[in-house]
């Protein structure tokens, strides 16, 4: 039997957690409010914004104008970001967007107008203009927009789960950080460039409806990431190779390893060593292989293939200016055999530290968890209020499931990703069993490079790391590895999902979509899993190299 601390490291990532205990601490925290804090627990700062006095003006002069439906949203974001290069700091970045948006139904089409001068005359302009752009839009607008019914939700709080709000952190205690991990990096005699970045983002925001839903939100997130470069001066080739710590929705205590997510100091250790072993591997010959797939890389394959391909709007062809549609159109719920029989894939806006966690969408939605593909079956979608109502038929629900979001006050809120993640095998194998099960095989280990078609359903992946299995062992690192599929295809072959003990969250900052684009962060959970006979290409070989 292979030891799990053989196999390269996801032992410095995040502990992992039964499936039960993470279904049953993210329902403790959406009944409890775990993290939703009093007010105080808040910046002061964005608190002492006039909020309500706006909000409050603005519903009011909306109702005076006979909408059907409005809402106010009034947001701060700060963002910092600071880059290192060879332990040097190399620039930061210190960002604030503070502003407010008013969205309303009037006689059945959307209107939507924004500012940044914050006084109740100009709440009230702003729902004059949404207003007046409603009305003109009307005559154009072919649908009446109907939206689905949402319980209230009176001076509502919360905040995400974080010790240490890392904007209250020095800029310089900050760059101190990352500067000694660069240099931990760099002192190996093999590594000859080392880049840092460390990407953090505080979000407040203030929401208010004409139902009388009102909520206060914060939310922290933040990425620390260290990349090593070596050049082959022989060959002239390079590698490189970076940490896997997932962006997350985690406090600076993250950066430190104070909390125990990440060890960092093994994590440093070892990079530079997986980097050197990586520049003298040998090039993958191509061919059909079966691979074990670390959560480290599995999580972009499940948000390219399952998370945009189960937006609903994109199922429906009303987003393709971004990405695409989606091959998983409606006629096939419940019927489309998206995988094998083993994958159950949900989707969630409350997982603990996920980077769409929430505790309401930018509707008023309360933040739920709900099934996409179950047996390997496709059972749902993501979606908002007006396509809740639109499709109630079809979906069985006439209920939203929280995932409107606006990356800014000053943009309109579209139906956004949820946290999608694929569910472990309670009682599964470890990543070493996946491993023994092999003959001949590949175990892939951190994401990199992808592409995929405008219908989510041709798509090659590559990858940070990728081990050679022999006999049931790791064999050393191969390079030039990408793995190819249809989405189907890929998730059917799926012949075994690893154990509790192999999930880990990751995700990623800045998922695109629509026109004009807009970004905004996504976790995506999975185990360790087995897929037979996949294809395997040459990157060099593809490229011409």
């Amino acid at each position: 039997m292979v030891p799990d601390e053989s196999i390269p490291p996801v032992r410095s990532l995040e502990p992992r957690r039964s499936a039960a205990e993470l279904r049953r601490s993210a329902t403790v925290e959406s009944r409890t409010g775990y993290a939703r804090r009093m007010p105080t627990d808040m910046d002061a700062t964005f608190l002492a914004l006039p909020m309500r006095a706006l909000g409050d003006a603005a519903l009011q002069r909306a109702q005076e104008l006979s909408v059907q439906h409005a809402d106010f949203r009034l947001e701060r974001i700060r963002s910092q970001h600071i880059s290192l290069r060879d332990g040097r700091l190399e620039g930061t970045h210190d960002g604030e967007d503070v502003g407010f948006g008013v969205r309303v139904v009037h006689e059945g089409t959307w209107g939507f107008a924004a500012a940044v001068d914050l006084t109740t005359d100009e709440a009230v302009r702003a729902v004059e203009q949404a207003v007046e752009i409603a009305r003109t839009a009307h005559d154009m607008s072919p649908q009446r927009i109907d939206l689905a019914d949402e319980p209230v939700y009176p001076n509502r709080t919360w905040t995400s789960a974080y010790r240490i709000d890392p904007f209250t952190v020095t800029e310089a205690d900050k760059i101190q950080v990352m500067a000694d991990y660069s240099r931990r990096v760099l002192d190996h005699p093999r590594v000859d460039h080392v880049t840092a970045h460390l990407g953090q983002v505080l979000e407040g925001k203030y929401y208010a409806d004409t139902s009388g839903t009102v909520t206060t939100q914060q939310r922290v997130r933040l990425h620390p990431v260290v990349e090593a470069l070596a050049v082959d001066t022989a060959g002239g080739g390079f590698e490189t190779m970076r940490t896997l710590a997932a962006p997350a929705g985690r406090g600076w205590e993250y950066v430190t390893g104070s909390d125990g997510v990440v060890h960092w100091d093994a994590v440093l250790e070892e990079l530079p060593e997986l980097l050197t072993e990586k520049l003298a591997a040998p090039s993958v010959e191509p061919g059909e292989y079966d691979l074990v797939i670390d959560p480290t890389n599995l999580w972009l394959t499940i948000h390219e293939s399952i998370g945009h391909a189960t937006e609903l709007d994109r199922a429906l062809g009303y987003e393709a200016n971004y990405a695409g549609t989606s091959f998983a159109t409606p006629d096939k719920l419940g019927n489309l055999n998206y995988g094998s029989p083993l994958m159950h894939v949900t989707a969630d806006r409350i997982a603990p530290h996920g980077l769409a966690t929430i505790g309401f969408d930018d509707e008023g939605v309360e933040a739920q968890r709900w099934d996409i593909v179950r047996d390997g079956i496709l059972v749902g979608y993501q979606l908002d209020r007006q396509m809740a109502r639109m499709m109630a038929d079809t979906l069985d629900t006439s209920r939203s499931n929280g995932c409107a979001y606006a990356d800014s006050p000053g943009h309109v809120a579209v139906q956004r990703m949820a946290n999608v993640s694929l569910q472990p095998a309670d009682g599964g194998p470890s990543t070493a069993e996946l491993i023994e099960q092999l003959d001949r095989g590949i175990y892939i280990v951190g994401d990199k490079s992808w592409s995929i078609d405008m219908q989510r359903y041709n798509f090659q992946f590559t990858g940070q790391r990728f081990h050679r299995i022999e006999n049931g062992q790791l064999a050393g690192q191969l390079k030039d590895v990408a793995y190819q599929a249809t989405t189907t295809d890929f998730w059917r072959s799926m012949a075994a999902v690893g154990g509790p003990q192999t999930y880990v969250l990751s995700g990623a900052f800045n998922c695109g979509k629509g026109q004009p684009g807009q970004v905004a962060p996504v976790s995506h959970g999975c185990p360790a899993a087995l897929f037979r006979q996949v294809r395997i290409l040459n990157t060099a070989a593809e490229g011409g190299r």
